[in-house]
């Protein structure tokens, strides 16, 4: 039996068994090894492909988290996401900066799987801060994250350009809007720069904000720029 790890190869006869250093490596594929330990070992074959790969699969196991299994299951790249489900936790945001006195615009940013990482809504009059977008709130809230490329961006309104040059610096990789018939903001750059954007237009959404457009018309226009 020859089997063969990472540049090492154990040689089995029938009496002992010999680590012989450098030896090189088995090609993929069937290979013969003659080799004298002591006496002359008769040539055997073996498939090293599975023997080569053996270690590894086992070492790769190791990796995993206890309870976890394969990678693919863990990725869980193809799940079907419900973006209406997500777009309702947003929704819930908005209502509550409503509630609060302020614009009804709330977001919240989810990774590949739809986990939630942080949610927000806008806070320009609450904080009298006009940074404080619904989209800014929820990154903030999110924390650090290694990289953003899988996370998926869902607001209740089209984001402005400050909110979708958020979007590209960090390669937010989806981004979910509730309505863009309000304001359209920067979405088709976005898609111009390669961001996946998906349009609900939600009436619920776009009801929220007309009303309070309404009667505020002057904050939505300070809010947009336009004041």
């Amino acid at each position: 039996m020859i089997r063969q790890r990472w540049g090492t190869t154990a040689v089995a006869t029938d009496r002992t068994l010999v680590w012989l250093k450098r030896l090189p490596r088995v090609a993929m594929g069937e290979a013969p090894f003659e080799r004298e330990v002591g006496s002359r070992v008769r040539a055997e074959h073996c498939l090293a492909t599975d023997a080569f790969q053996r270690p590894l699969r086992s070492r790769f196991r190791a990796r995993l988290r206890p309870g976890v299994g394969p990678l693919r299951a863990r990725l869980r790249m193809n799940v079907d996401l419900d973006y209406q489900a997500m777009l309702n936790v947003a929704l819930e945001e908005a209502r509550l900066g409503l509630a609060e006195g302020g614009i009804p615009i709330g977001a919240a940013l989810f990774d590949q799987t739809g986990a939630l990482l942080g949610r927000g809504h806008n806070r320009r009059v609450q904080d009298n801060d006009p940074s404080v977008h619904g989209e800014t709130d929820a990154f903030r809230k999110a924390g650090r994250q290694r990289r953003y490329v899988d996370t998926i961006m869902v607001t209740t309104l089209a984001p402005c350009w400050y909110c979708s040059g958020l979007i590209v610096q960090f390669r937010i990789g989806t981004v979910v809007v509730g309505e863009s018939r309000t304001f359209r903001g920067g979405i088709d750059w976005l898609r111009e720069r390669g961001v996946q954007v998906i349009d609900l237009d939600s009436s619920e959404c776009a009801s929220v904000l007309g009303a309070y457009i309404a009667a505020h018309p002057d904050v939505w226009h300070e809010d947009i720029g336009e004041g």
